[in-house]
């Protein structure tokens, strides 16, 4: 028989994970900030280097580091496209994000 053990949490840890959660929101304000900055003209960002170098050009990237924010321009729309932490390997995050999306749009036209 498998013994059920019950989870108490002490008040450090309880304070170290409401820690993280000030942290995270923290990023979320910064990341925010900068893809909706007033002064965001979007043909400034770079190409992402990752994607121009399969010839693909439509996407950009902005900076608040260590995070890149993806986005592609369409007339009058900044899309987001996706956000990364740069010490990530980009390109197999990519691959994932299309396999998933591929994966999802199966499942929607079934």
């Amino acid at each position: 028989m498998n013994k059920t053990y019950k989870v108490q949490w002490t008040s450090n840890a309880k304070e170290d994970l409401l820690n993280i959660v000030e942290y995270m929101k923290e990023i979320y304000q910064k990341i925010k900030t900068k893809a909706n900055s007033s002064n965001f003209f979007p043909l400034r960002g770079r190409v992402v280097p990752e994607l121009q170098k399969e010839g693909i050009t439509m996407y950009r990237e902005l900076i608040a580091s260590p995070w890149r924010i993806m986005y592609k321009v369409d007339s009058d729309t900044i899309y987001i496209m996706a956000i990364f932490d740069s010490r990530q390997n980009v390109e197999e995050l990519l691959l994932q994000k299309l396999i998933r999306s591929s994966i999802l749009t199966k499942k929607n036209s079934q």
